[in-house]
């Protein structure tokens, strides 16, 4: 795997007129990009997502064997684009990053997250969110660990983000990252205390039922730390009961999807 990837990686590289070039568009250590083009070091799952995506090719394919990806490549090429770094949209694109990042730094860390399941009404459920900085931009991931018969082995669902934090909110946006059919987006309070404990909101997604019908619904980010063991809190991930004692009282009633009479929109509670 590691001699194929390398192979391939090389291959991607060579559309650029440098390694330093890609490594300053993938704002990545050039030091430990050498390292993943001579095959000393094997990138993490996250830091090869970033490689495919900029690269335009998935991580399934970049673990080909090298004949196989040489022949995906020759039949789907790699366009290197020489007026993508300074075309107007790239660089309106950048100045948001640039102002969505000041600030982000003190959200990072591990979360979980509860909010009314969408696919199975009156169920709590709870997410693990991980938020990291990487050079210039905040990632985050969100596991969703599903098993609603109890029966069978639980179904695990990654997505993967986006954070930016602008005008005083938290704006999110993931996809689903195994299947590529969904994407949410979660706007939070950011929290004006010195110590994160919860960040309230609104998360926008589609249901998972048959009718895939868009739903929002309010959100609860219970902060857990930025070293946690994330086996045993993903174990502690599911759906739980309304009234499941597993649910602290003021966490239930943030996340309750409920209206007042005079309400002409839905709102997060703060």
């Amino acid at each position: 795997m590691t001699e194929d990837f390398t192979n391939n990686l090389r291959l991607l590289c060579s559309y650029y007129k440098s390694v330093a070039e890609v490594c300053r568009r993938l704002n990545m250590n050039r030091a430990q990009f050498n390292r993943y083009l001579n095959g000393t070091t094997v990138p993490t799952r996250n830091t090869q997502r970033r490689i495919c995506d900029f690269f335009g090719v998935e991580p399934s394919e970049i673990t080909l064997s090298s004949k196989q990806f040489a022949k995906l490549v020759q039949a789907r090429p790699i366009l290197y684009q020489e007026d993508v770094a300074t075309s107007p949209e790239q660089l309106a694109f950048n100045q948001l990053n640039r102002a969505g990042q000041q600030g982000v730094s003190k959200y990072c860390g591990d979360y979980f997250e509860y909010y009314l399941s969408m696919a199975c009404p009156g169920k709590i459920l709870r997410t693990l969110v991980s938020i990291e900085s990487q050079g210039d931009k905040t990632y985050y991931r969100r596991i969703e660990r599903l098993n609603p018969s109890r029966t069978k082995k639980p179904f695990h669902g990654v997505y993967c983000g986006v954070v930016q934090l602008l005008s005083d909110r938290l704006f999110m946006m993931d996809y689903e990252s195994i299947t590529h059919v969904e994407m949410t987006q979660t706007i939070l309070y950011p929290s004006f205390r010195n110590r994160v404990d919860q960040l309230t909101g609104l998360r926008l997604g589609v249901s998972g039922r048959g009718e895939r019908a868009p739903c929002c619904v309010r959100v609860v980010y219970e902060y857990l730390g930025k070293n946690i063991h994330k086996k045993q809190a993903i174990a502690q991930c599911g759906l739980y009961d309304f009234d499941s004692t597993e649910i602290t009282e003021d966490i239930r009633q943030s996340i309750v999807n409920d209206m007042k009479e005079d309400d002409w929109h839905f709102r997060a509670r703060f």
